[in-house]
């Protein structure tokens, strides 16, 4: 009787890790150096799916987004219904200056004319703090909202740069 319960409760346990690990966390690799100083090529960071169903996207989250076949690491820099550009290296979002608290690459002006006036409903400006060394919206354009899979915000490899980022 008592091996029977044993086995359903390690039943049971494997269950959850398993939902776990496929819907609510999972880890991602940092490829490239795009978000560079912030994180770094072949770090391992954990990805949590289920955030956004409770919270919303905010600017500067580092989210994993779907791109292609591939998964991007970025930074949100424009929300739905904002107008964004960048001059002598400052963030204008609907012409107000926004300052940026984290480390991040030179900025060349441009702004999102060429994919429209402002960020679509439901649509999202993401960029890399590599700036000169990114594949982003500046390329890509806006991403949807369904093609966010999630926010990043703990790297938990290699075991002596475990930390949260910002």
């Amino acid at each position: 009787m008592k091996n029977k319960k044993d086995t359903i409760s390690y039943i049971v346990i494997l269950l959850l890790v398993l939902i776990i690990k496929f819907y609510v966390v999972t880890p991602i690799k940092v490829n490239g150096d795009s978000m560079y100083s912030t994180l770094k090529d072949k770090e391992i960071m954990i990805l949590n799916e289920l955030y956004y169903r409770f919270h919303d996207i905010k600017r500067f989250d580092i989210v994993v987004l779907k791109y292609n076949k591939s998964k991007l690491i970025k930074r949100v820099i424009g929300l739905p219904g904002e107008k964004i550009k960048y001059e002598d290296e400052k963030l204008y979002v609907n012409d107000e200056v926004i300052e940026e608290d984290f480390v991040h690459k030179y900025t060349k002006d441009f702004d999102i004319s060429k994919f429209g006036d402002k960020v679509p409903e439901d649509s999202y400006f993401v960029m890399g703090d590599n700036r000169s060394n990114s594949l982003d919206s500046r390329s890509f354009g806006f991403v949807k909202k369904k093609d966010i899979l999630g926010r990043a915000k703990i790297v938990i490899f290699p075991f002596k740069a475990i930390r949260t980022v910002k």
